[in-house]
Order: C-alpha cells, then structure tokens, then sequence
C-alpha cells in the first residue's frame, strides 16, 4: 500500500554571495535539522553549477542538491516555506530555490 507523499527539493549553496565557502558545518547543521523534523534527509554532494539574475546583478552559484521525502500533510507544506526563509538568512542569499513534487511512497 502506498502513501501519498511530497518530495522536497532544495538546492543549498556552497558559496555565500560574495563568493565566499560556506563552511561544512552550516550545511551539516541545515541536513540534521531536516533529519531531526523528518527522520530522514538525502544529499547529492557533486556540485551543481548555476547562474541567475537578480535586480541587475548576475549571480553563478555552485549549489548541492538536497531532498526530503515526506507525508503530504498541511504540517509538512508549511514547514518547508518557512525553512527556505530560515536558510536563506543562513546561508545570506538573496534567494534559495526549492522545489516539491507529488510522489507514491511505497
């Protein structure tokens, strides 16, 4: 019997704004805040190369992939926007890009 569940995608920046490394403590703080709320957190560690444009400025960012698969409830919904905000200030971004996707879990 399958569940019906939500998977969350977040893509957690490897260098600040400024270009500078973000230290591999802040990362390791942000996965085990996930693991702690969800039991369970995923990480792809190659970086991920992207670039965007904000209110004139170009920004190329080098991102690592980060996933948490969940029940689809209220609770969970509204934890994840709330959390971008949490990490975006974190991480001092002018924005952090997530994504959710419908998914069986099994």
């Amino acid at each position: 019997m399958s569940i019906s569940g939500r998977r969350f995608e977040i893509l957690l920046p490897l260098r600040f704004n400024d270009g500078s490394a973000v230290p591999d403590a802040l990362i390791a703080e942000t996965l085990m805040e996930l693991r702690r709320n969800f039991g369970a957190v995923s990480a792809e560690t190659q970086k991920i190369e992207g670039q965007w444009q904000h209110a004139g400025q170009l920004y190329r960012d080098e991102l690592m992939r980060v996933f948490v698969d969940v029940e689809d409830t209220e609770r969970n919904r509204d934890f994840f926007p709330r959390f971008r905000e949490q990490i975006k200030s974190r991480f001092r971004q002018v924005s952090i890009w997530m994504t959710s996707d419908p998914i069986d879990i099994e």
